[in-house]
């Protein structure tokens, strides 16, 4: 029987013929998430995309679902997948994106630019003293995964010393001067200038960075945050920097999102926050890689080959 490919993308019409040039035999089925209907969903045996976890249940024929997306936590829930199903996201497809805000992140922070931009809003001419550069810093990456590696490549070009933090060390990774086991973050955070946090949400990940671990960092660390939000506790990085601790902070997730209007987050000065806009298809980059991602997949699952990212 054919495979009926429900393709969820975000395709071009020239993207269309490639995908049915390399599943010629197969039915193709284009559609918004919203756009889903039933029958689609119970036809499918290949789903490319992000369909709502409560329509994919409904998926009897599926055979294999590859995610639009790096993170794949919202479709590990007890019953979502159907029992058998080969799952596999498009982790690296927005490391470029994501990398290039963290370290829009980090320079914005060492240069004093949040202090700055309100100087400007009060019509101030003020000069706020010392800055920070990266050249010659220690950069902690905890998570040296696709996202960690390329903004670790873009610090040492900047000339900062990198570190990665990763749950099993393999050898060394591009981008990286030195790689450690997560084991070793206690040790690595009292030398840190930057701590970059992209680590997914897991049960080993929820509240890492707790109030503890926070006072390992120098008194004058940047701390950026844009993996899961569940990973940092934010009440303790409220009463750290109301306390006088740290440059400056940043993050791109929270927990919960969108971030409560009581939150005291919002009233840091030095502490930027941006609404999980780091990553997504904001770039026509990312897109295009995503595309590419799932059209190598394809190949790979209609050869019968070993597909790539695959999470289960």
């Amino acid at each position: 029987m054919s495979e009926y490919i429900l393709n969820l993308l975000p395709v071009t019409e020239a993207e269309k013929a490639e995908f049915e040039a390399i599943a010629p035999d197969a039915v193709h089925v284009y559609a918004g998430r919203r756009a889903l209907t039933s029958e689609q969903i119970a036809q499918a045996t290949v789903i490319l995309g992000w369909p709502r976890p409560r329509d994919i249940k409904g998926a009897a024929r599926l055979k294999w679902f590859q995610t639009m997306w790096a993170g794949t936590d919202e479709y590990e829930g007890e019953g979502i997948l159907p029992s058998g199903v080969i799952f596999t996201s498009s982790s690296g497809s927005n490391r470029q994106s994501v990398a290039e805000h963290i370290l829009a992140f980090t320079m914005a922070l060492c240069r004093r630019l949040p202090t700055y931009r309100d100087a400007q809003r009060d019509h101030r001419w003020e000069d706020h003293g010392a800055m920070k550069t990266i050249f010659g810093a220690n950069v902690l990456v905890v998570g040296a995964g696709n996202i960690g590696a390329t903004f670790a490549a873009m610090c040492r070009g900047l000339g900062a010393h990198t570190i990665g933090l990763k749950r099993t060390v393999n050898g060394p990774i591009a981008g990286f001067d030195e790689v450690f086991s997560i084991d070793h973050l206690d040790d690595l955070l009292p030398q840190a200038d930057v701590v970059v946090l992209v680590l997914p949400h897991s049960a080993q990940t929820v509240g890492l960075m707790d109030e503890g671990r926070l006072s390992l960092m120098k008194e004058d660390a940047i701390l950026i945050s844009s993996g899961r939000g569940s990973v940092l506790d934010q009440e303790a990085l409220a009463r750290t920097m109301k306390g006088g601790r740290l440059w400056g902070a940043a993050l791109d997730v929270t927990e919960p999102e969108p971030l409560p209007t009581d939150s005291p987050l919002w009233d840091i000065p030095n502490l930027i926050i941006t609404p999980h806009v780091a990553g997504g298809m904001r770039l026509e980059l990312t897109r295009r890689v995503c595309i590419q991602m799932a059209q190598d997949n394809l190949r790979r699952y209609l050869a019968g080959e070993p597909l790539k990212n695959r999470v289960r």
